[in-house]
């Protein structure tokens, strides 16, 4: 796996002319000017040409795009500020205009995007949907390739680190939301802080499909690791960062072979898109078309994870199962989610999620006997797969309004209602 960085690199490049021909084709059949572009024959070859270009194109980070909100009825301008920052992570915090008039105290809320393979801006409706009520703060992971090697390793140890810092600097009243990948080491670096006595545990976490025990329910995600084998992880799915980028010769796990397994789990829907996309660029459908530039902008946007944080995360996570069998450790020291007395956790799942099965995010309401049951809540999500738990109309409509419901709940030091400590669909 040493040269597939390098191959997929070579590959792109030896398609850069052809992508351009296709691009300039495109725009030559589009022109108004051009008599045949009101041809059946110039709007097939039109989108064909702008298919071909999309499929080979390479996507860069997309940007939150977030330029406003709207708080208590008003439209208030937005923008972004870094608070926060190491080599492998920035926090980036979202700056609300002024609005005249009283107001209710803003709960603080740290999300918590996924080192899987997309950027924080998958998270985008995520924030909008918290940043009318909230003042949010959201991590923005770097990717592997760009940082040089000279900044060291990253791995679940660092993750971790990295969290009780972010606890400690936005801290005190703060609450977290863990979405998907990140709920392991969110509350680790809780269960940690906890029994250091801390004074920056924050007030609340919320953990969405996360895979705190992947033997419940497990997916098929979950079973490959079991099948495989760290050694097949590594032979297969390491490679080399090419001389051409800032972190050249750091060991990888690349976005672009995370990005295949994302599409190979459901290639059809995809080469479905595809195909409606090309059908609604033939007949003249804008709107639609342009949804699904929108959504694969995002979804093809993928950035490298380093190789220790991804090897030893499959083997913690996924082979081990060492947190809730209680053998994960942090720098040589136990992580005990018995030590968790003071931080509520919600735990929200999706009834059709097939990445994080019903009940592997529950299983950290179980494995935390310490906390009061006042503190504990439960939402289970009918209607949603994985996506649907932190984006989507079901999303604003009736998970965010339960975590912010939470969270003032928590902050105000009041228990749990009874809608919360059932499962709720």
């Amino acid at each position: 796996m040493d040269l597939a960085y390098a191959w997929y690199e070579a590959a792109h490049a030896m398609l850069t002319p052809a992508r351009f021909a296709a691009d300039m084709t495109k725009h030559a059949l589009a022109n108004p000017a051009n008599p045949l572009s009101y041809s059946p024959y110039a709007r097939s070859a039109h989108a064909g040409c702008e298919m071909f270009e999309r499929v080979t194109r390479r996507y860069g980070k997309p940007a939150f795009g977030l330029d406003f909100t709207v708080v208590d009825g008003r439209e208030v301008p937005v923008s972004e500020r870094v608070v926060w920052s190491r080599p492998f992570c920035r926090v980036v915090t979202f700056d609300r205009g002024f609005v005249c008039g009283p107001s209710e105290p803003q709960p603080k809320l740290l999300i918590v995007a996924p080192m899987s393979g997309h950027y924080a801006t998958l998270l985008r409706g995520t924030v909008e949907a918290m940043l009318p009520n909230h003042q949010v703060f959201i991590t923005d992971w770097a990717d592997a390739r760009m940082v040089p090697v000279v900044e060291g390793n990253f791995d679940l140890d660092t993750y971790i680190d990295y969290l009780k810092a972010m606890y400690r600097d936005l801290g005190p009243d703060l609450h977290v939301m863990a979405v998907c990948q990140p709920a392991v080491p969110v509350i680790a670096a809780v269960a940690r802080m906890e029994a250091e006595g801390s004074p920056f545990v924050p007030v609340s976490m919320t953990l969405m499909g996360g895979p705190i025990d992947t033997r419940r329910s497990p997916t098929a995600v979950n079973c490959l690791a079991q099948e495989r084998g760290m050694d097949w992880f590594e032979r297969n799915c390491i490679t080399i960062v090419p001389p051409i980028y800032p972190g050249m010769f750091r060991s990888v796990y690349p976005g672009f072979l995370q990005l295949s397994g994302f599409m190979a789990m459901n290639l059809d829907r995809h080469v479905t898109a595809h195909t409606d996309m090309f059908h609604h660029l033939v007949t003249g459908d804008g709107d639609s078309a342009e949804k699904h530039r929108e959504f694969y902008d995002e979804y093809l946007a993928v950035m490298d994870l380093t190789a220790e944080f991804y090897l030893q995360t499959v083997q913690t996570v996924f082979v081990d199962h060492a947190l809730p069998r209680g053998t994960m450790r942090h720098r040589g020291e136990l992580v005990d989610l018995k030590a968790i007395r003071r931080c509520a956790i919600l735990a929200v799942e999706g009834e059709n999620d097939d990445i994080s099965g019903v009940g592997q995010t529950k299983a950290a309401l179980d494995l935390t006997p310490n906390l009061t049951i006042s503190r504990k809540a439960y939402h289970l999500q009918s209607g949603v797969g994985h996506y649907g738990v932190f984006n989507g109309s079901r999303f604003r409509t009736v998970i965010a309004p339960r975590i912010a419901r939470f969270m003032r709940e928590m902050q105000a030091g009041q228990g749990g209602s009874a809608s919360y400590l059932r499962e709720v669909s």
